[in-house]
């Protein structure tokens, strides 16, 4: 084991970095809801980081507040040992964090290559004009952006359905098409929200393979949120286990798995 602030070796022997992400003693409210209470856990560099819970925990909106969405009430969220300040989506994805969403949130007219050249936008800046003439810087960086897609396409192996409509695709496609979008932001950390919702085993198994590739080949640090608990064993270095707003469990799957509290809340027993 590393020291703390270092990071720590897996069972697997992957080295996993410092914090990248600290969630420090958050609440966000609703009116006289809270939906998260004085939560705190971090997020270190290269692991899959999930966090789990009965449905209502707070768990989409504990990933909204990581991703900027929702700005809490109270505490802080540091990103890479800085504190972050209320922020607009765009300069969230400047930083370096993009994410899938549980309902899937995706161009349906378009392309698959169209719905992926959208995550490239942050590194397109030609004007107005050099568009519209295509000569020029846009025509360079459609070219190079263009590069890049194909190469997370061929990477999630959807290269036969690349010019097709995504309203013709099945379920379990698109919900790969929106992890390529995704991935093409080329984030630091990857938010994925339930990505196995509404699959079958094979989609299922399809699907963790590639969170495993994107975290294993390109380095990339993941926070999930998923209720299949054979895949969050299997895939997470680390969970986070929310009931009610609260945290009620943090730690290796092993030791989750093993907490009396994370499993009366999953078998539904009565709270005092």
């Amino acid at each position: 084991m590393l020291d703390a602030s270092e990071g720590y070796i897996t069972e697997d022997g992957r080295k996993i970095g410092g914090v990248v992400m600290e969630m420090k003693n958050i609440t966000l409210r609703f009116g006289g809801v809270v939906a998260i209470k004085d939560i705190s856990f971090d997020i270190r560099e290269g692991e899959i980081r999930a966090i789990i819970g009965p449905n209502g925990a707070g768990k989409s909106s504990m990933l909204n507040v990581i991703s900027g969405f929702y700005v809490p009430q109270e505490g802080e969220v540091w990103f890479h040992g800085k504190k972050r300040p209320a922020m607009r989506p765009y300069e969230v994805a400047r930083q370096g964090i993009a994410r899938t969403f549980q309902n899937i949130a995706l161009f349906e007219g378009m392309s698959v290559l169209d719905n992926v050249m959208t995550g490239r936008l942050n590194f397109m800046s030609a004007g107005l004009l050099s568009q519209s003439i295509w000569r020029g810087k846009a025509e360079r960086e459609e070219v190079e952006n263009r590069e890049a897609v194909e190469k997370i396409i061929d990477f999630l192996e959807i290269q036969h359905i690349r010019k097709t409509p995504v309203s013709r695709l099945p379920y379990g496609l698109k919900k790969r098409v929106e992890l390529a979008r995704a991935l093409a932001a080329e984030p630091k950390l990857l938010l994925l929200d339930e990505p196995m919702a509404g699959m079958n085993v094979e989609e299922k198994e399809d699907m963790s393979r590639f969170i495993l590739d994107v975290n294993d080949e390109f380095g990339t640090t993941i926070a999930l949120i998923e209720h299949d608990m054979g895949v969050v064993m299997d895939l997470s270095d680390r969970v986070v286990v929310m009931d009610y707003g609260k945290k009620i469990g943090d730690g290796t799957p092993e030791e989750v798995r093993n907490n009396q509290e994370v499993i009366d809340a999953y078998l539904g027993v009565a709270h005092d």
